[in-house]
């Protein structure tokens, strides 16, 4: 097997070691990760002092790469049938179970011979590969966000002994994932896009919607009414039949990304404020969210995502409720995307490959050196209580409390956050239990997050 990696080396010495890497996903690549555009923000945050690894996972990228298809087409049409939400039309429920059933289908005439080789348990003995060839002492630095938390658990569980700083960034409680029962995540995501409309009226000039009222409550209503209308009325905003038409399940999409990164909310705004006042000029912002993003290595995480996600979870662990009662435990969770999660536990049951690597233990173990959660409770799809879950089965981890919104700490930057979890890294100083970090800058700031690590770097 051939794993595909890039380095990242130290910028300061004498160096410390290597810290591996992990964006989430799964099926996201770590090797674009660090080559991008965060590369340089990951070796500040770290302290400049460590060699840092990206990897692609198994199925992700070159590494056993994982293909249901084959053609492109035939691609393309998978994610253009694929990103319905369940709540879209009467019919969308059976659409979904229906092209998530093809999926299977498809994957299983093409993928068979390496679908059951990957898998989170796969890669957690393959980061401890990574490790022994490093020689630097035999313990895993890490630093994993979202379902990189996942992994770090995984990885954390079955070889505590071997642990040295391992942070888990927007925590998802490794019980809920690997029983394939999400319904945790969903918990605070209402409660973060209440903060996109009171950080809009709060800060008007950066906010094109705060034009049509200053009251946080009925720019809410005229949002969620204008997600409904859409349902019926989709906006024409150009000719191309893929990205100018705006319908309930295409702002579904572009809210799901624009929630996770308020640095983006300015835009967002401007877009919500096109569609609502049918200002094509301005409704067209919507489309960029959705746009394709250039890539340096080769990107299959839309195939990847489910092949890991289902593998991962044993067909006995499956929730056997009805669906229906799924459906509507979601849905009151849930307003703005509890009709999107409810699509996996079907397809947890129906798929054809499960994991031969998986990872079948506990999450109750005594680490070599403690872990480090980072959670936050306005995090919109890995809330706080999850880190407070995940960390209780860890002895003597600790929870770090960051108060900003979007998805995993960097996205509303805290210094505080930052220096704790550099001071980690650098000297293996755990924060005091119930630290809580507040962001440098509030929401709808013209600041970045350069500026905060511009600030770090300083001190």
């Amino acid at each position: 097997m051939r794993l595909s990696m890039v380095k990242m080396n130290a910028s300061k010495l004498p160096k410390q070691g290597t810290i591996l890497l992990n964006p989430g996903g799964p099926g996201s690549s770590g090797r674009e990760f660090l080559a991008g555009r965060d590369g340089p923000g990951l070796q500040i945050a770290t302290g400049g002092a460590f060699d840092l690894i990206g990897f692609d996972p198994r199925g992700v990228g070159d590494t056993i790469p994982f293909s249901c298809f084959k053609n492109d087409s035939l691609r393309a049409n998978y994610r253009i049938k694929d990103s319905v939400y369940l709540n879209s039309s009467d019919t969308a429920i059976g659409a979904s179970r229906a092209v998530r059933a093809a999926l299977a289908k498809s994957c299983e005439d093409n993928a068979k011979d390496i679908a059951e080789l990957i898998g989170t348990g796969y890669v957690a003995r393959d980061m401890m590969q990574i490790v022994d060839a490093l020689h630097e002492g035999g313990l895993l630095n890490y630093w994993g966000f979202s379902y990189g938390s996942a992994l770090g658990a995984t990885v954390a569980a079955m070889f505590p002994e071997r642990m040295g700083k391992v942070v888990l960034d927007g925590v998802l409680n490794p019980l809920d994932y690997f029983s394939g029962r999400d319904i945790s995540q969903l918990t605070a995501t209402d409660l973060s896009f209440d903060g996109f409309f009171t950080g809009c009226v709060a800060n008007p000039d950066m906010c094109a919607l705060a034009q049509l009222t200053m009251d946080a409550g009925e720019l809410s209503e005229k949002v969620y009414g204008l997600i409904c209308h859409l349902k019926y009325n989709p906006f024409v905003t150009g000719p191309d039949a893929v990205s100018d038409i705006i319908d309930y399940t295409f702002l579904k999409n572009v809210i799901q990304s624009a929630i996770n990164n308020p640095s983006t909310w300015p835009l967002f705004a401007t877009g919500l404020h096109g569609l609502l006042t049918e200002n094509i000029t301005e409704a067209r912002v919507i489309s960029l969210f959705t746009a394709p993003q250039p890539t340096i290595f080769p990107n299959n995480g839309k195939e990847a995502t489910p092949a890991i996600r289902f593998s991962d979870v044993p067909r006995e662990r499956v929730n056997t409720t009805s669906f229906d009662s799924v459906l509507e435990e979601f849905y009151a969770t849930s307003k703005l995307l509890g009709d999107f999660f409810p699509s996996l536990p079907p397809s947890y049951r129906d798929w054809p490959f499960k994991a031969k690597g998986a990872y079948l233990g506990d999450f109750r173990v005594k680490t070599r050196n403690p872990l480090l959660f980072v959670g936050g409770a306005l995090d919109p799809l890995t809330p706080l209580p999850n880190a407070y879950n995940a960390s209780a089965g860890f002895e003597g981890s600790v929870v770090l409390e960051h108060g900003g919104y979007g998805h995993t700490s960097p996205f509303q930057p805290s210094l505080c956050t930052a220096r704790a979890i550099r001071a980690y890294f650098v000297n293996g100083t755990l924060p005091a239990t119930g630290t809580k970090c507040e962001p440098v800058f509030g929401l709808f700031s013209k600041n970045t997050t350069e500026d905060v690590l511009a600030l770090l770097e300083i001190s």
